[in-house]
């Protein structure tokens, strides 16, 4: 009888810590899910292997900033703009939280100046436009404070075939460009209201149709060199602005 009621207490202590366990697991679970997307970039494998290479550069100091993804990333832009005191930093990839938690190594470059594009992989992932120009706002108000002028790039369109390959359509191809639209005019309002210098390179980009020109891209996404000469003529007029 003893031995009896030794096995149903256990068995009851078994099933309370069962019970618990499992609420304690939903709740965590419950908890973190918002910050899924925050996360997000640290499942990109080029995100740490990029960051190493980073660095690795024996680059200490850079007046200028390439701030981005992997359409900064597809040039040379210290050769592009035929300047030696550009730093290139833009990963393959990576998404606007991604771009935050990286903002400590843009510092440590002490530049002056530092153009940011990103957001199209954060449409791509889902992430609402609201939450990407919330982000982008911390990164640019995390550069003023340390007295570095930021100069916000628009983010660019898709073009009408990106994705065919996987069955991307060219309706869903519109409907994230029209994402793209809400962001870029959160971003454009912003730059007015706090005297920020605005490049709209996607007005320079996008055809009358509402994608990306298909002759500017290889994949539907990254520029062609011809993109990136128009890219570039922007630049230039914001360091000669600046006096850079």
């Amino acid at each position: 009888m003893k031995n009896t009621n030794l096995k149903n207490i256990f068995s009851t202590i078994l099933l309370l810590a069962f019970f618990l366990l499992s609420t304690q697991s939903f709740s965590q679970s419950s908890n973190s899910a918002p910050k899924a997307d925050t996360l997000r970039y640290k499942i990109n494998a080029n995100f740490p292997l990029q960051q190493a290479m980073f660095e690795l550069y024996k680059t200490r100091q850079a007046d200028i900033i390439m701030f981005g993804n992997s359409l900064t990333h597809g040039t040379a832009w210290n050769e592009l703009l035929g300047r030696s005191n550009v730093a290139e930093r833009g990963i393959v990839g990576d998404v606007l939280y991604g771009f935050e938690s990286r903002i400590g190594s843009i510092y440590k470059l002490r530049p002056k100046i530092v153009f940011i594009m990103g957001g199209l992989n954060d449409v791509y992932n889902w992430t609402p436009v609201q939450d990407i120009f919330s982000v982008y706002v911390r990164i640019i108000s995390g550069l003023k404070s340390k007295n570095i002028i930021p100069v916000i790039q628009s983010t660019t369109y898709s073009a009408k075939f990106y994705g065919k390959d996987w069955n991307v359509t060219p309706e869903a191809n519109l409907g994230r460009n029209k994402e793209v639209d809400k962001l870029n005019k959160l971003l454009s309002d912003y730059a007015k209201m706090n005297n920020i210098d605005y490049i709209d390179v996607n007005a320079l980009t996008a055809g009358k149709d509402g994608f990306l020109k298909p002759e500017l891209t290889w994949d539907g996404i990254h520029f062609k060199a011809e993109a990136y000469k128009i890219w570039a003529r922007e630049v230039e007029k914001v360091l000669a602005k600046y006096k850079l």
